[in-house]
């Protein structure tokens, strides 16, 4: 491990073992990392899709260190979570990433019983919004029920994670059939792949394929290709099956030739010159894909990709001073301003980061893995 890593790791855990105490004493799940305070989510409280992530930066840290600060943070955000599941009418897709990085994770490196059953209680909500017509439904509301959306392969793990804890083929099945509607229909041959597609939910026809968080129809939104290339990667991960390598390695050969010469990533890949728009959130995501992509093939390429990823984000957009409580800079929820930010700092941008260095280190604590 090259010295610009272990020092960008170190640097990281520092600034996130100062974090623990700042995030307690606001009692809130950071979503934002600001001047000497965290921000909390956007919209919709503790039942927005990013809760996860907090915790799940905890275990990665406590993963690395052991350190006890970092297992009672992620303890305490946890609870947070899991009032959620009762709360339960603004839960949606995206409880894969709010309750494997967090219960799912304190099960997994702590083991524990009230934890491994909030985490099946996650993946069987997950299961219940499948769509027999072969996808999960994304988001709430009488306007969105045939929604799906590519984020969602991000949220499969969960399902697989279900099958291997009980025997159910019924998760693993679910999972793979939405992967491969998302094959079908999110992925082009050209590799890249759109944000949403809206079905019909008694048929399962494509009714429109919206730009979503992207620039415009037809676009490429980088985070969501972002998705697509870890999620079919953790895909074949868990299934051993080639059919998702393929379609990984169609969605990492294609953001490859997009990323920067500086080794940072535009919010769209298909954007204008102006405004600048940059989103550190999909080259970091991406760069977890690209190394365990590099594992399962063998080719130096996406290790090489995933390495000017980090190191752009390390000598250009990360921060490791006192001044903000998070890392990563320039981090953009979407092209269109949706009021979730714009060039700032977002957690989950960090958790990514962080899994990344991790991964190099050896110290992942494959949150994303069935086993």
């Amino acid at each position: 491990m090259e010295q610009w890593m272990q020092d960008a790791l170190q640097k990281t855990i520092d600034k996130f073992r100062k974090g623990t105490s700042i995030a307690a004493r606001q009692g809130i799940l950071p979503y934002t990392g600001e001047k000497g305070r965290f921000g909390p989510a956007p919209f919709d409280g503790n039942s927005w899709w990013t809760g996860g992530f907090w915790p799940g930066i905890m275990w990665q840290c406590y993963n690395a260190t052991k350190e006890e600060c970092f297992l009672q943070e992620a303890l305490r955000a946890e609870e947070m979570l899991v009032a959620q599941i009762a709360a339960f009418e603004k839960l949606h897709h995206d409880v894969g990433f709010m309750y494997l990085l967090s219960c799912g994770a304190h099960d997994r490196l702590i083991g524990d019983t009230a934890a491994r059953t909030h985490t099946l209680h996650a993946a069987n909500l997950l299961a219940g919004r499948f769509n027999p017509e072969g996808f999960i439904r994304a988001w709430n509301g009488e306007d969105h029920i045939g929604y799906a959306i590519v984020d969602c392969m991000m949220n499969l793990p969960l399902l697989h994670w279900a099958a291997k804890q009980t025997g159910d083929p019924r998760y693993t099945k679910i999972a793979r059939i939405h992967a491969d509607t998302t094959i079908r229909e999110f992925q082009r041959p050209d590799g890249s792949c759109c944000h949403i597609c809206i079905f019909d939910p008694e048929s399962g026809k494509v009714l429109q394929r919206p730009r979503g968080q992207g620039y415009k129809e037809g676009s490429s939104w980088s985070r969501g290709q972002a998705w697509a290339l870890y999620g079919f990667t953790l895909s074949a991960l868990n299934l051993k099956d080639d059919t998702y390598l393929a379609a990984a390695k169609r969605c990492a050969d294609y953001f490859i030739s997009h990323i920067r010469p500086d080794g940072l990533t535009c919010c769209d890949f298909c954007q204008p010159d102006e405004p600048e728009l940059i989103d550190n959130i999909a080259g970091a995501c991406a760069a977890c894909g690209l190394i365990e992509l590099a594992k399962l093939t063998g080719e130096e390429k996406y290790h090489a990709s995933a390495l000017k990823l980090l190191y752009g984000l390390h000598t250009l957009c990360a921060d490791y001073s006192d001044r903000y409580t998070g890392v990563l800079q320039k981090c953009t929820a979407a092209y269109h301003n949706d009021g979730a930010g714009r060039h700032i700092n977002i957690l989950y941008g960090d958790y990514f980061y962080l899994e990344a260095l991790c991964k190099l280190a050896g110290h992942d604590a494959r949150l994303w893995m069935c086993e």
